[in-house]
Order: C-alpha cells, then sequence, then structure tokens
C-alpha cells in the first residue's frame, strides 16, 4: 500500500480561495490607498504580507504531510505537520459520490471529488479539492467494484448501461430563466455597479442635471426601460444556462446520476437503494407554468465543501407530467398514486379557529404603533383586519392543499400554501412515527402524523388534523415495517 502525496496545484488552488477572501483588503491597501504615507496603511501593508507568506507556507507544508492510500477495501488518509494522525475510512461507508470541476480546474485538466460517508461532522467526506481525472477515475472505480462486491457478491462485474431520461431543451431553458427569476438577478448587480463606481465619482451630484433631463424626455424613459427589461432576461437566459446547461438525468440499474453546468461541471450519483423518499415541489409560479421539481432524500450528505449545490434535485424545472414519469423509470420501486384523501370538513374550522400568535403580536404592535403607508395614516385596525383575513385565507388554501394516501408499502402525503409538496416513501424507509392530539382535535376526532426519513438533517413529514381513524390506520401500517426491513 503505497502513500502518495495530493496534486501539487492543491498549494496553487488553496492560495486562490486565500486570495479570493481578502482581495478587497488588498485593494484598499495597495491600489485605493497606494500613496498613502499613513502608519496604519503602511503596517498594514507589512502584515498583509506577513500573513500571506505565512499562509504559503503553511499550505506548502499542509500538502507535504498529508498523504492518503488506498487499499482493497479503505481510505487511508494521512494528516497532521507536528502531530500525525491516520483515519481509515472503509468503502461500505461510502454514501454519494461527488464530482465538481469549476474554472480552475478546467484551466489545469484536473477536477475535485468527494466520498460522502453518512458521519456528521467536518470529517464527513474524503476530499480530493484537486486531483487529476485519470487519478479520480481509478479511485471511483476501486470504490464501487468493492460497493458491487458488497451487494452483489454473486453477481458479474460488467458494464452497466446507462439510460437518458431527461436533457432540457431551449423551451425548457427559457422556461427556467423565468421560474427561477433569474432577470431579478440583474438587480444586485447593477446595486453592487453603482456602489462600486460611487466609491470613485459623486454619482448622485453628476447625475442631478443628467436625470432632471431623462425624467422630462418620456422617449428616452421608454427606451431605458426597454433596454433594462431586455438586458435583464438576456441576463437571466444566460445565468440559468451557465448553471443548468448541459443538464443531463441518467440511471443504470444501481444508480441515479445527475451531471450540469456548462463553465463549472458537477457530477453526481446516488446509489438507488440509499435513497430514502421523493418529494415532488410546485411554487405558485411553476404550477401556473406546469413545472415541478423533484427531490431525492438520500442517507448521505449532498453538499460538497461546505456549499449546497442541490444535488439532491433531479431538475428544479420539470414539466409535470414528465416528473412523475421519470420517478417510475429511475424508482420502479416507487408508486405515485394519483389519487389522494382530502381532509374532512372538521379539520377547516380547527384551522381556521386556532389562535394565531403572528396576528395577535401585529395587533398590539400596530395599536401603539399606528404606522403610515405612502404618507397616509390608515386605521390600525384596518391593518389589523387585513392581516386576520390574510391568515384565514392562507389556512384555507393550506387546507385545499392537504391530501394524504396510504398503501400497503408507501405513504404519500401533499402539503403547503402557496408552495406545496407531495411527499413519497417506502414504508422499509420510515425510520420513526408519531401521532399526537390536542384538545380541539380530541374534541373533533382528529390527529397529527408525523413521519421521520434518515436525512442529513433528519426529515420530518407530516400531516395535521387527519381523522383519528386514519391515524390509527398509519400506526397499524407502521408495525407491519418489520416484514421489510432490510440490513444495508
Amino acid at each position: 500500500m503505497k502513500k502518495k502525496r495530493y496534486h501539487p496545484l492543491l498549494i496553487l488552488f488553496r492560495i486562490g480561495d486565500f486570495v479570493k477572501s481578502y482581495f478587497i483588503l488588498f485593494i484598499i491597501l495597495f491600489i485605493v490607498n497606494a500613496g498613502s504615507r499613513s502608519p496604519m496603511l503602511t503596517y498594514g501593508r507589512y502584515l498583509f504580507l506577513l500573513f500571506f507568506a505565512i499562509v504559503m507556507v503553511y499550505h506548502f507544508l499542509k500538502w507535504y504531510t498529508h498523504k492518503y492510500a488506498l487499499d482493497e477495501s479503505a481510505f487511508h488518509l494521512y494528516r497532521g505537520i507536528f502531530n500525525k494522525t491516520e483515519r481509515t475510512i472503509p468503502f461500505s461507508k461510502i454514501q454519494n459520490i461527488n464530482r465538481h470541476t469549476s474554472f480552475f480546474h478546467r484551466i489545469f485538466h484536473v477536477t475535485s471529488v468527494s466520498f460522502e460517508t453518512g458521519i456528521s461532522g467536518d470529517e464527513a467526506a474524503v476530499l480530493f479539492e484537486v486531483i487529476t481525472r485519470k487519478e479520480a477515475e481509478r479511485i471511483i472505480d476501486i470504490v464501487q467494484n468493492d460497493k458491487r462486491k458488497t451487494f452483489e457478491p454473486d453477481a458479474e462485474e460488467k458494464e452497466k448501461e446507462r439510460v437518458v431520461h431527461f436533457k432540457p431543451t431551449r423551451k425548457d431553458t427559457l422556461k427556467a430563466s423565468f421560474t427561477s427569476l433569474s432577470p431579478l438577478a440583474v438587480i444586485p448587480v447593477f446595486f453592487s455597479f453603482y456602489s462600486n463606481v460611487d466609491d470613485i465619482v459623486d454619482i448622485d451630484k453628476t447625475a442631478k442635471g443628467m436625470l432632471s433631463y431623462i425624467i422630462g424626455s418620456w422617449w428616452i424613459v421608454s427606451g431605458i426601460v426597454l433596454f433594462v427589461a431586455i438586458a435583464a432576461v438576456v441576463f437571466g437566459m444566460a445565468r440559468t444556462f451557465l448553471k443548468y446547461g448541459k443538464y443531463e438525468i441518467s440511471s443504470d440499474e444501481e444508480r441515479i446520476y445527475i451531471t450540469k453546468g456548462v463553465i463549472e461541471e458537477t457530477s453526481f450519483f446516488i446509489e438507488k437503494h440509499k435513497v430514502q423518499a421523493v418529494e415532488v415541489e410546485q411554487s405558485l409560479l411553476k404550477r401556473l407554468l406546469g413545472l415541478a421539481e423533484v427531490k431525492l432524500t438520500s442517507a448521505g450528505r449532498l453538499d460538497f465543501e461546505g456549499e449546497k449545490l442541490e444535488l439532491n434535485s433531479l431538475y428544479p424545472f420539470l414539466p409535470v407530467k414528465r416528473a412523475y414519469e421519470i420517478i417510475n423509470e429511475i424508482l420502479p420501486d416507487y408508486e405515485v398514486a394519483q389519487e389522494m384523501r382530502q381532509l374532512p370538513k372538521k379539520s377547516l374550522w380547527v384551522r381556521l379557529f386556532a389562535p394565531s400568535w403572528i396576528w395577535i403580536i401585529a395587533t398590539v404592535v400596530l395599536y401603539f404603533w399606528k404606522p403610515e403607508i405612502f404618507g397616509l395614516r390608515v386605521p390600525w385596525w384596518l391593518l389589523s383586519a387585513f392581516l386576520f383575513v390574510s391568515i384565514l385565507v392562507a389556512r384555507w388554501i393550506g387546507y385545499l392543499h392537504t391530501k394524504y394516501v396510504l398503501n400497503d408499502r408507501f405513504i404519500q402525503l401533499q402539503s403547503g400554501i402557496f408552495t406545496t409538496s407531495l411527499f413519497l416513501s417506502k414504508r422499509e424507509k420510515v425510520i420513526e412515527v408519531r401521532v399526537s392530539r390536542n384538545l380541539f382535535q380530541k374534541w373533533l376526532g382528529l390527529a397529527s402524523i408525523e413521519t421521520m426519513n434518515r436525512a442529513k438533517p433528519i426529515q420530518f413529514n407530516g400531516v395535521k388534523d387527519v381523522p383519528a381513524e386514519f391515524a390509527w390506520m398509519f400506526y397499524k401500517w407502521y408495525m407491519g415495517r418489520g416484514k421489510e426491513v432490510k440490513v444495508e
């Protein structure tokens, strides 16, 4: 078992992270105030350079002393500059494998790989921040071959044929750019540009005369509005394309694969037997456009290098019909029920008459504050009444959207107000359930149910105010889990 050092470009990669973190401070010290002889700025430059030198030496020593090795069944990681430590992570603990290729990686023809485990904490993953693509493939093959032997000891090793389930068309990308509200992203970009320019030039003073001239000409105002609208749309489409371009959902018999990104590439796979639940989410805008997002709940961690990459999402803007088709294609064991039960009418009364602490606190604040809206003094009781009606309407919408169904192997729950979420899980994947009743629910023969699934963090899903008879059926249904549970 030969120990290896990490790729030497790792030093440059980490120094690059340092530069990004302290770039603004560098600009202030060495460019904006380059001619200043202030003692504070002068010593600040020396301290910055000393700190930078220490960081470079530290990362070099870290690269020189940190090593890794692989045997037939585990990673062996050797850490520490002065205090040496060794960690052994069996391949059997690996839950997911994520690959991410940033612009930096593309330039030097390298990539990054994260082998996620089910452990929590900073050491939850075996991370190769910079690694050659050949070495990454070699390590991934070793890990996958070991896991294949673990779960299929009698199976012949063979290349599994992938089936591509979804690639976004231009029409899908166009819909995604509007649904994701990407055009609005131009607003913070504009204000950031304005702030940076205003530091150099007093825009407010310079623009006063120009602004009065522009406002006085309707055709200039119309042209500016049109230009900003076109720029926002183009910016939104470009941003969406860069993020979701080259998106592909595929699968074989064992795994689900997701790849995305044009400049920065990300690839991810999840083993099908690790899927704990499926969630179909629709915002109000997505419902109007007939789109949905399908998310997979995994037992492993679904982030990369501390950044949530939404890798548990198959695609955030799938056509609804295609979303349900893909679930059946990639997870044939999961059955999405088309018909679901609605809550009884008495559940609506429980929701409508339940006290609202938001309304009570807001009413007290309005009584003493008496705010003005656009310079007009509005009676506090009118605002309180408007809030009260809004809460009742939201509860009524939530009642209409809440549905549930139970069969031999699955539970399917739907809830939400403006954003609806449909949750589907196998009985064997539910690790705990809860049934509770408050005073009003007991009086009306209702109850609340809740499920718990393995994830990071633990995922809770439930429905309030279901009939008590269904809650009892739900409890008995879960008790039959013992016949299905398999030790992974």
